[in-house]
């Protein structure tokens, strides 16, 4: 089985996901699709695309749910992919050495030459997020872009991975967690991020941000309460929205 780094550094590069604002409209998935066709983990298969049942290597999945909260149900558009974990049960199953954890800057990756198809490593991640490739035999997953972050040929306001450069609300955020002063690290402290599933302690670098409760019909409009969403989680009675601990019991059941 494969070793996590044991120096490492204290550089998270990962996500910030905001589940308030997505819309669902799956411009982060496509273009992830289209990148990564041409780039590190390619080519991305595609099985039947325009038949019944169409198939293929997907990095980001969104789901969609109407769930119900204090006042009314809303629909929560909810992205996944690989959340670059800290203790990934995906590279410590691995039999070849082929999922492993860089060093310096946290990303989990598969070394492709190395891979032997078995699968172990997507039967170990609780969140779904390993695609297996059947025209290549080999597992493949979300890299953060490595071959675009660290690109000194694109401008640094391009160096993000794809799924952030084009998302059209601006819902998708990337940076270093692991620097508590950085811009993504403050965004999670402040909106009150949370790991998906962490009872199962694999410390996932990718967070999200709940959706924010909607305005309290039973506070007066001019009570600052109404669009203070520290004050209406508290009133909720949770940091953590409902819908984040339904879609844990979601990936555990399946």
């Amino acid at each position: 089985m494969t070793s996590l780094p044991a120096n490492r550094s204290t550089k998270r590069l990962g996500l910030v996901i905001d589940l308030d604002i997505c819309v669902g409209c799956h411009a982060c998935a496509t273009n992830c699709k289209e990148w990564n066709s041409g780039g590190h983990a390619a080519p991305l298969t595609d099985l039947n695309p325009y038949g019944a049942d169409p198939d293929g290597v997907w990095f980001n999945r969104i789901h969609s749910y109407e769930v119900s909260g204090p006042l009314d149900a809303i629909t929560v558009h909810f992205p996944r992919s690989c959340l670059h974990c800290e203790k990934p049960a995906c590279v410590e199953v691995c039999p070849t050495g082929a999922s492993f954890k860089r060093a310096e800057d946290g990303i989990v990756l598969v070394a492709e030459d190395l891979c032997i198809g078995c699968k172990l490593c997507s039967w170990a991640c609780p969140y779904g997020a390993r695609e297996y490739d059947p025209s290549e035999g080999v597992m493949k997953k979300c890299t953060l872009c490595v071959d675009r972050i660290y690109n000194e040929n694109l401008a640094p306001e391009e160096r993000v991975p794809a799924c952030v450069a084009c998302c059209p609300v601006g819902a998708r955020h990337f940076g270093d967690l692991g620097d508590p002063e950085s811009a993504v690290s403050i965004l999670v402290a402040e909106r009150q991020g949370a790991d998906l599933m962490p009872e199962l302690g694999y410390q996932p670098t990718n967070k999200y941000l709940p959706p924010r409760p909607r305005r309290d019909r039973a506070l007066n409009d001019k009570d600052p309460r109404c669009l203070d969403p520290v004050a209406a989680a508290d009133k909720i009675g949770s940091s953590l929205h409902p819908f984040l601990r339904w879609v844990d019991r979601m990936l555990g059941d399946r």
